[in-house]
């Protein structure tokens, strides 16, 4: 794939974010100028939100020899059902003025493993000029695709889809430290969302970034419909590596219909393809070619979620899910897809998710099997509890 050069790219960039910043500063002096109301006077800041998120699960392997984690033990030595709790979080926002607030999420379930690079997972502080420009510094999710747009306590799902876990380890996805600057604007009689961002891309919680390399990516959402809720999403990366070029690409469409003031369907599909720099950067380097996009990484899935509103005292709603993913991290050198099927019942016993619990079982399938790794036939049954608060 060509590209242009990384000056004139980063030169664009920073073009195109002054003068969004220059138009959205100009509007907003405009509307300054307008009296307050008495109400907006008497804010005192800082105003503080604490909220929080329990999750934990029971897993239950149903295959032979392959432990709860989709490891295989040709010994027989694997764990084959495991009470895990998954998330402890704790979320503290702070409104330090009418523009500014500073965020920290931290999951204390993460003291669990090695807390050096984990626990802390946002930590940042967004300045919003007005609903056109706003601009987040810190570590935090930089958008490149829908999951990026919800946290993990609505997920229709298991969890993260696996291409999400693939391209957080590449630095598109996931908890990065870097710069944004997201907005919502109006095509005409289309609804626009944008988000550019620049981040280290190796990971959360890093003192300093491995290379002098850094990764520029886009999102761009049009609704196309606003009776089915039809968004279409456009996501595009580049980025230098250890000094090599890598780039990354999607795009998504997201619906949600509602037949009556009860039943409703919610519908995700997206697909991306990256350079896998980090298998590239594995292979000594007498052994790898030249380009890095010789190692490239490809994934797709399709999640649609219907949903019923009960609404009785004790049982909010019920929830039907089944997730198909696509995944091959190497398929132009050695391909080897991985294909995943997630069915999820579930059951939400206070609004917005306030408390649910799911069933489901995940079915993982490889074109070839490998002995003693992740790579190998699997079917997992998993009870899944969470409460938000």
């Amino acid at each position: 794939m060509a590209f242009f050069s990384f000056k004139k790219k980063s030169l664009l960039l920073c073009i195109l974010t002054c003068w969004i910043s220059a138009n959205a500063q100009i509007q907003d002096s405009i509307q300054t100028q307008a009296p307050k109301h008495p109400e907006e006077n008497n804010v005192k800041y800082p105003q503080l939100q604490i909220k929080g998120l329990f999750q934990a699960r029971y897993l239950v392997g149903m295959s032979k020899d392959v432990d709860v984690n989709g490891l295989h033990h040709s010994d027989g030595s694997g764990t084959d059902n495991n009470f895990m709790l998954k998330y402890m979080r704790v979320q503290v926002r702070a409104q330090i003025s009418k523009r500014t607030e500073v965020v920290v999420l931290a999951n204390l379930a993460d003291f669990k493993n090695d807390p050096k690079s984990r626990v802390l997972e946002n930590a940042y502080l967004k300045y919003t000029f007005n609903p056109k420009l706003a601009f987040t510094v810190g570590q935090f999710r930089p958008w490149f695709g829908i999951e990026e747009t919800y946290p993990i306590d609505i997920i229709k799902s298991l969890d993260w889809s696996n291409q999400y876990t693939e391209f957080g380890k590449l630095g598109w996805t996931s908890f990065q430290i870097g710069i944004s600057a997201t907005g919502q604007l109006q095509l005409g009689e289309i609804p626009f969302q944008y988000a550019l961002s620049v981040v280290n891309g190796n990971g959360k919680n890093q003192i300093n970034d491995n290379d002098n390399g850094k990764q520029y990516s886009t999102r761009l959402v049009f609704g196309l419909s606003q009776k089915y809720n039809f968004n279409v999403g456009l996501n595009g990366g580049i980025g230098e590596v250890f000094s090599k070029k890598v780039y990354a690409l999607g795009v998504d469409l997201s619906s949600l219909i509602h037949f009556d003031p009860r039943w409703s369907l919610d519908m995700q599909l997206e697909a991306k393809q990256a350079t896998n720099h980090v298998l590239y950067n594995s292979i000594a380097p007498e052994l790898r070619p030249d380009n890095p996009d010789q190692y490239l990484i490809r994934g797709m899935y399709f999640l649609p979620n219907l949903r019923y509103e009960i609404n009785h005292k004790n049982l909010s709603a019920f929830e039907l899910s089944c997730r198909y993913e696509y995944l091959d991290t190497n398929f132009r050198m050695n391909s080897n897809p991985r294909q995943t099927i997630t069915p999820m019942f579930g059951l939400e016993f206070l609004k917005n998710y306030g408390a649910r619990i799911q069933l489901g079982v995940q079915f993982d399938r490889y074109k070839h099997q490998v002995e003693n790794t992740s790579q190998f036939n699997n079917n997992l049954f998993i009870v899944q509890v969470q409460s938000r608060f």
